[in-house]
């Protein structure tokens, strides 16, 4: 029986194209299998197959583990100070193994055995052609529709599946069984038992590699596309910078009479792409992104990584877009965040923050408003700009003399370290399970601490824009951050 297991072997690995050791690993799974069945509970087998003569044994063992961890599963554990008096090096992780009667091979023969070997082979064969195709390096999938699957398509390419889920098609489109259809490889998904390459037709990568593909200066390292943002099969943006002077990035993602851009909306259901000029400066960047839009100003925030963008009445509504839709794009975009307003809305926002800091000067610096006006005309909006500015800058300053300045600074300093001993002690407030919440750091505990926020139910009882105007984090993380502070009301 052991040379016809041998002579077995190397047919399948013949057949089948896999390699030897997988076809005895599929024989010594089947053999541990069939043996865990025969004894019961949730014990532990391993089989070992000579690979010259065919001969296997059959051994039952037991993991080492921690002792304050205990023990899962008794029938396949062992504690460490048990292991010890048997074995005396053993350590966590290591396995005790015993001999036990192997299971004569004939018991099992086309039963177990054979269906888990025929399953370790497919899997073999999968793996091997998953691994030959993303050898080759491609980003975009090229196959046919094969069938549909819980709503989603399984798209087939040679002998390779591909699985392009709903949530990743563009909306309305309508594909057949049969159809030609390219798709972005998203990621490979290796638990998945059936296709295990995920695709997508919205992904803004899709959009950069079908430019890749219509565009050679790309792959000629003339050109690049920085960022993609797309409402699929409606709108796009991509920002797009020339490392050649003498090539037009925009000109030539367009091509001759549009046919560039035009082959890549064709494949996208007709979505509308919008090509700006990347550039380094933010502000220009963002400008450049709100096109069609005229910008009349923009003040730009680097604590928030926020900008305030001015437009007139005629371009308030071509900047926002429909639905919110433009400014939205130029947002994901540009990785700013965008707040479009008039420039009356801008003058009485500014109007605020200066009446703001007009009454931090006025009560932690204790002079009055003359001379909080004057810093805030000269360009101080925060007490450490006052405090740690050179020197020199501030003597600049004509309506303030030597002294005065000296005095303004340490009053700066002084207010810094009361406010910074406050802090403190607000943070030394807040509740052992905020500290705990999945999420948070001690950056944020701090701005929660100052804002009032000491427990989890406090963060819980925030709207989503408390939460933003406190910590200046996103939306999308401040709702997740409330959701999760609000889990124990559910479970309790």
């Amino acid at each position: 029986m052991n040379r016809e297991m041998l002579m077995l072997v190397d047919a399948i690995s013949r057949e089948k194209n896999v390699d030897r050791e997988v076809v005895f690993g599929a024989v010594e799974a089947a053999l541990a299998q069939a043996t865990k069945k025969l004894n019961g509970g949730e014990v532990d087998i391993r089989v070992a197959v000579d690979r010259d003569t065919g001969v296997y044994e059959t051994f039952r063992r037991w993991l080492v583990v921690p002792d304050e961890a205990g023990l899962q599963n008794p029938d396949a554990e062992e504690m460490l100070s048990d292991a010890l008096d048997r074995i005396a090096e053993i350590e966590v992780g290591d396995f005790i193994e015993e001999p036990i009667e192997s299971l004569p091979i004939g018991r099992i023969g086309a039963m177990a055995a054979k269906q888990v070997i025929l399953q370790k082979i497919r899997d073999a064969e999968r793996e091997t052609l998953l691994n030959d195709f993303l050898s080759r390096g491609d980003k975009i999938f090229v196959g046919t529709v094969k069938r549909l699957d819980k709503g989603d398509i399984i798209v087939e390419s040679g002998r390779v599946e591909g699985r392009l889920k709903r949530s990743e098609m563009i909306p309305k489109e309508n594909l057949r069984s049969g159809d030609r259809v390219r798709a972005f490889i998203a990621g490979i998904d290796p638990t998945a038992r059936g296709a295990q390459i995920l695709l997508s037709r919205s992904a803004p990568g899709f959009m950069i590699e079908l430019f890749a593909q219509e565009v050679p200066e790309m792959e000629q390292g003339l050109l690049e596309i920085k960022s993609c943002a797309r409402d699929a099969g409606s709108r796009a943006k991509i920002a797009v910078v020339s490392h050649d002077k003498r090539v037009d990035p925009i000109g030539t993602c367009v091509g001759v009479r549009g046919s560039r851009v035009n082959a890549v909306t064709n494949e996208l259901a007709g979505e509308r792409v919008d090509i700006v000029l990347w550039s380094e400066d933010p502000a220009q960047f963002v400008i450049g992104a709100l096109a069609p839009a005229n910008v009349q100003s923009i003040v730009v925030d680097e604590e928030k990584h926020a900008m305030d963008v001015v437009v007139d009445e005629e371009n308030l509504a071509i900047a926002i877009g429909r639905g919110g839709q433009n400014v939205r794009l130029a947002s994901e975009m540009t990785g700013w965040r965008i707040n479009i307003m008039t420039a009356e809305e801008s003058n009485a926002k500014q109007a605020v923050e200066s009446d703001s800091i007009r009454r931090l000067f006025v009560d932690k610096l204790d002079v009055d408003e003359e001379v909080a006006n004057i810093l805030i005309e000269e360009g101080f909006t925060s007490l450490e700009e006052v405090a740690y500015v050179p020197l020199q800058e501030m003597l600049e300053i004509e309506s303030f003399d030597e002294d005065t300045i000296s005095e303004l600074r340490n009053r700066a300093k002084d207010a810094l370290l009361t406010m910074e001993i406050a802090h403190e002690e607000n943070v030394e407030e807040v509740s052992q399970d905020l500290r705990d919440l999945e999420g948070l750091n001690p950056d944020l505990i701090g701005k929660l601490a100052d804002g009032g926020v000491h427990t989890r139910d406090d963060l819980a009882d925030l709207a989503v824009d408390e939460l933003v105007d406190m910590t200046q984090i996103d939306e999308t993380t401040a709702k997740a951050l409330i959701m999760k502070a609000r889990e124990h009301w559910f479970t309790a």
